[in-house]
C-alpha cells in the first residue's frame, strides 16, 4: 500500500523542517495516547463495558539492547481501516476533527485519538516505526513503515496480545541513544507531559541490596560419623535452653537489578479546579514542584477567563528576584510556561507577559488556543493579543493588592496601637515592601514600556521622603499628605539618599515643612518624563529653575525688593563667570548654603547629566542641545555673598577673581556637577591653606635630574671602537 500524499518531498518537510528541536516526539505520542484514553472514556458513557477492566495508563519501556522505544497506552485502539485512515494519510488530525464536528452538532465520538501530523515526529529520532492496536470488537493489526513511500498493515500473527490500545515501537536512529536513557526520558516526561491527566509509567531499573545465604560445602562421611558420635555425647549432657537456640545461617550482601513501573506525573494540575476547594499549600507545592524555587512565593493569583478565548491560570510572584535578573533584562523569559490541554507547548513564550513583568512565573492553559502543525508556535492573531491583555490585568491587579493589603495594615496598626503596647505579638511583614525591594525596578520599567498601564503602575511606586523616617511612601500617601496650600509634588533626583538629603536645594523646602521625594534610582530620571503629574498634581524638580514655593504677600514683596537690591551684583557675578553660567539670580529655596546651580526647566539635570556620561556606549556629547544651562542663584543672606557684594562695587584690579572661582566651584560640587578644571580648584584649595598657614610661596625648589641613559650612546660608541680596531688591522698587513 501507499501513503495517500505526495510523501517524498512531504515526509521530508515534516521531519526536517516542521519540529525544531526532535525531543518533541515523546510529547507527540504521549499526547496522542492521552487523546485515544480520552476517547475510551468518552465512549464508556455511552457503554459502560467499553473500558472493562482495563485500567487507562501510559506505559513507557525501552531497550538499550535493541535500541528501542515503546510506548503502549489502553486507550481506543485502532482498526485495520483506522490504520490505513490515520496513519496512512499525512497530516490527517482525528482531533481537529472531532472539534470541527463537535460544534457542528455531529457525532465526534469516533474522531478522538486519531493521528495527525504529530506522529510523523517520530522520525526525527527512528528508522523504523511499528504500531500495534487492539480495538474493542476487532482483531490485533500491526503497520510498520519507515518514513519511505509505502508501508504495511497485516494481522498480528501474534494472536491479540493487547487487551485494548496501541503500542508504538521505534526503532532508534544511532544519533537517537540519549533517548532510550531513563533519566533523560523521565526529564522529558515531566517537562512536556507532567499534568497529563492519565498516569505514565516508565519501565526503570534500580540496583538493591539483598541478603542471600552461603552454601556450606559439603563435608567427608567420615568426619560425619566423627561428628554423630560427638553429637550422641553431648546429648546426654547438654541443656533444654540449647534445644530452643536455632542456629541463624550464614549470609551475603549481594547487588542486584531490579525493574519496575514508575510513576513519573505525580504532580496534579491543579489550575483545573476551583479555588475555592485548594488549600494554600498546595498552591505553595505546586509553585515549588513548578519553578523549582526553594522559597515560597509571596502572592499568588488563580483565576479563569471567559470570552472570545477560555483559559486557565496561575500566575506567582517570587520571594527573590534571580541572580543577575537586571543583567539578563532583554533576553528571553522562561517564567511563564504554556499548555494546550495540560500539554506543555512553550517555555519561552513573550508575547503573553510584558517584559516588565517577566519575573511572574506560572502557567496559563487553553483549550482552545489556535496552534500550528508542530504545536510549537502559536498563530499571530487577535486571540493573542486577548489573552496578553487579560494577563497583564491580572499580574498588575495581583501587585495592586499586595499594596493595598499592606494600607490596611498600617491603618490597624494606627487604631489598635495602644492596644498593641500591652498585648504582646509580632509585626506583620508587609509583603508589597519585600517585593518592591527586589523588583522595583520592573514597575518603573513598566511605566516607561506599558503606556496603557502606566497610570496604575504609577501609584505602585514608592519612594523615600524628607518626612517618611526612612519608609517607603506612594505618591498617593505624599498627596494625602500635602497641605492645603502646596501645589505641587516636589522631587529630587540624585546619586544617593545621603547626596539628596543634604543637599542645598532642599534647605528651604525642608524649613518650611514640605515634603520632598528623594528619587535616587537612575530610572527616576526618566520616570520624571513619563509621568510629569499625578492625579493631576505637577511634578516639580527642586533642582531646576521658576521653583515655585506657596508664599505670602509680604514674602513675595520681600523678595522682589532684594532682586532689586542685587541686581547690580548678579550682573557683575555673571560678567566675571562669563558664559559658564546662563544668568545669576537670588535664590528662593536656599537657607545656609551660599550659592547654588540650577538647570533650565527642559534640559538635563545634574544628575542626568553625570547619568548619560556614564553610559557604556553613549556620550553626554551626543545631544549637546540637552546638556544642563546653569543658572547661579545666590544667597542674599549669606555672610559671603554680602561681603562679596560689598567688595564688588570697588573690585578695580580683579581682586577678588580667585573668590568667585572657588565659590563657583564650590556650587558645582554641591549641586552635583563635575568640577570643570580640578587642576585650578586645587591651586586655588592649596593658596588658602598657605595663607593659613603663613606660607609666602608655594614654589618648589627642585634639584635637576639626570636623564635616563637610553642605551644608543653606548651603541655608537662600540661601532666606533670595532672600527678603529679594523683599521688597525689593515695598516699593520
Amino acid at each position: 500500500m501507499e501513503f495517500q500524499a505526495e510523501v517524498n518531498r512531504l515526509m521530508d518537510i515534516i521531519i526536517n523542517s516542521l519540529y525544531s528541536n526532535r525531543e518533541i516526539f515523546i510529547r507527540e505520542l504521549i499526547s496522542n495516547a492521552s487523546d485515544a484514553l480520552d476517547k475510551i472514556r468518552f465512549e464508556s458513557l455511552k457503554d459502560k463495558d467499553a473500558v472493562g477492566q482495563v485500567p487507562l495508563e501510559i506505559r513507557i519501556k525501552y531497550d538499550q539492547d535493541a535500541k528501542t522505544l515503546t510506548i503502549s497506552d489502553t486507550g481506543v485502539g485502532m482498526s485495520k481501516d483506522d490504520l490505513v485512515k490515520n496513519l496512512g494519510t499525512v497530516a490527517k488530525s482525528g482531533t481537529t476533527d472531532f472539534v470541527e464536528k463537535a460544534a457542528s452538532g455531529t457525532d465526534s465520538l469516533s474522531l478522538i485519538g486519531q493521528f495527525g501530523v504529530g506522529f510523523y515526529s517520530v522520525y526525527l529520532v527512528s528508522d523504523e516505526v511499528t504500531v500495534v492496536s487492539k480495538k474493542n470488537e476487532f482483531s490485533q493489526h500491526v503497520w510498520k513503515s519507515s518514513a519511505n513511500q509505502t508501508f504495511s498493515v497485516a494481522p498480528d500473527p501474534r494472536g491479540d496480545t493487547l487487551p485494548r490500545g496501541t503500542s508504538v515501537t521505534l526503532k532508534m536512529k544511532e544519533d537517537a541513544d540519549e533517548f532510550l536513557n531513563p533519566e533523560n526520558l523521565e526529564k522529558l516526561i515531566k517537562k512536556y507531559s507532567q499534568f497529563i491527566q492519565f498516569p505514565i509509567y516508565l519501565h526503570t531499573h534500580k540496583t538493591v541490596s539483598k541478603e542471600v545465604p552461603i552454601e556450606e560445602e559439603e563435608k567427608p562421611e567420615e568426619a560425619d560419623t566423627e561428628k554423630d558420635a560427638e553429637s550422641d555425647d553431648d546429648l546426654e549432657v547438654a541443656d533444654e535452653e540449647d534445644d530452643n537456640v536455632e542456629k541463624k545461617p550464614k549470609t551475603k550482601t549481594v547487588q542486584e537489578t531490579v525493574w519496575e513501573w514508575k510513576h513519573i506525573n505525580t504532580n496534579k494540575p491543579i489550575w483545573t479546579r476551583k479555588p475555592a476547594d485548594i488549600e494554600e499549600k498546595e498552591y505553595i507545592d505546586f509553585y515549588k514542584a513548578l519553578t523549582k524555587d526553594t522559597d515560597e512565593p509571596i502572592e499568588f493569583s488563580h483565576f479563569s477567563a471567559e470570552g472570545e478565548i477560555s483559559f486557565k491560570s496561575i500566575l506567582y510572584v517570587p520571594k527573590k528576584a534571580p541572580a543577575g535578573y537586571y543583567d539578563n533584562y532583554y533576553k528571553k523569559s522562561t517564567a511563564l510556561k504554556l499548555y494546550v490541554r495540560k500539554v506543555l507547548i512553550s517555555e519561552e513564550f513573550e508575547d503573553f507577559m510584558p517584559r516588565y513583568l517577566g519575573f511572574i512565573k506560572g502557567v496559563v492553559d487553553s483549550e482552545d488556543l489556535p496552534l500550528n502543525v508542530s504545536r510549537e508556535t502559536l498563530q499571530q492573531s487577535k486571540v493573542l493579543r486577548v489573552m496578553s491583555k487579560k494577563l497583564t490585568r491580572k499580574a498588575i491587579a495581583m501587585l495592586r493588592k499586595m499594596a493595598e493589603d499592606c494600607e490596611d495594615d498600617e491603618d490597624e496598626e494606627d487604631e489598635n496601637e495602644e492596644e498593641e503596647d500591652d498585648a504582646e505579638g509580632t509585626e506583620k511583614e508587609c509583603k508589597f515592601d519585600a517585593f518592591y525591594s527586589e523588583f522595583g525596578k520592573s514597575l518603573k520599567l513598566g511605566v516607561l514600556e506599558d503606556n496603557a498601564n502606566k497610570k496604575k503602575l504609577g501609584k505602585l511606586l514608592r519612594y523615600e521622603t524628607s518626612k517618611s523616617e526612612g519608609k517607603l511612601i506612594g505618591l498617593q500617601e505624599y498627596v494625602e499628605n500635602m497641605p492645603e496650600s502646596q501645589e505641587h509634588i516636589y522631587y529630587i533626583t540624585g546619586e544617593s539618599k545621603d547626596a539628596v538629603k543634604n543637599s542645598p536645594f532642599i534647605e528651604r523646602l525642608t524649613r518650611k515643612g514640605i515634603e520632598v521625594v528623594y528619587m535616587v534610582d537612575p530610572l527616576d530620571e526618566y520616570i520624571i518624563n513619563a509621568i510629569p503629574e499625578f492625579d493631576g498634581i505637577r511634578l516639580q524638580s527642586v533642582t531646576k529653575e521658576d521653583l515655585e514655593i506657596a508664599q505670602s504677600e509680604a514674602a513675595k514683596e520681600k523678595a522682589k525688593k532684594l532682586k532689586e537690591e542685587f541686581k547690580p551684583f548678579s550682573e557683575w557675578l555673571a560678567t566675571k563667570l562669563g558664559k559658564r553660567v546662563s544668568k545669576v539670580e537670588v535664590s528662593n529655596r536656599l537657607a545656609q548654603s551660599p550659592c547654588v546651580l540650577v538647570t533650565s526647566k527642559y534640559g538635563w539635570s545634574a544628575n542626568m547629566e553625570r547619568i548619560m556620561k556614564a553610559q557604556t556606549l553613549g556620550s553626554a556629547d551626543s545631544q549637546p542641545w540637552m546638556k544642563a544651562s546653569k543658572i547661579l542663584e545666590i544667597n542674599p543672606n549669606h555672610p559671603l555673598i554680602k561681603e562679596l557684594k560689598e567688595r564688588s562695587q570697588s573690585d578695580e584690579d580683579n581682586e577678588l577673581k580667585n573668590s568667585v572661582e572657588l565659590l563657583y566651584t564650590t556650587a558645582l560640587l554641591s549641586s552635583g556637577f563635575p568640577v570643570e578644571d580640578p587642576k585650578a580648584f586645587a591651586q586655588n584649595v592649596h593658596e588658602i591653606i598657605a595663607k593659613n598657614l603663613g606660607v609666602d610661596s608655594l614654589e618648589v625648589e627642585l634639584e635637576a635630574e639626570e636623564p635616563l641613559d637610553n642605551g644608543e650612546d653606548e651603541g655608537e660608541e662600540e661601532e666606533e671602537e670595532e672600527e678603529e680596531e679594523d683599521s688597525a688591522s689593515k695598516d699593520e698587513l
